[in-house]
């Protein structure tokens, strides 16, 4: 299973970039993946190949309205493992023994 962390940036579309997030987010939400949304990038987690196509589509659609988009993946691969989003966060807070803000 993999999770990635994805930010992206179109960088001539001035100081807000909000209507561009907005487009990708809904792409990520409509893909049927698990997701977070973060304040400066988003965490997908799913199959390699539904994952990529994700964040291709992503990138191609903010292309449609900016010449050039700055991104950035980060990733881990793991067998077997899943809803890994959750459950790390939950087990940080078990860790410290408290919740988290989220």
């Amino acid at each position: 299973m993999l999770v990635i962390e994805f930010s992206l940036n179109p960088l001539d579309q001035g100081k807000s970039i909000a209507e561009s997030v907005a487009r990708a987010v809904d792409i990520i939400d409509r893909s049927g993946l698990s997701y977070e949304v973060g304040s400066m990038g988003t965490t997908i987690e799913g199959d390699w190949d539904e994952v990529m196509n994700v964040i291709k589509e992503c990138v191609q659609a903010i292309r449609e309205d900016s010449e050039r988009v700055l991104f950035s993946i980060r990733g881990d691969l793991r067998s077997g493992k899943e809803e890994r989003i959750e459950k790390n966060v939950e087990r940080v807070e078990e860790t410290l023994g408290r919740d988290l803000n989220s």
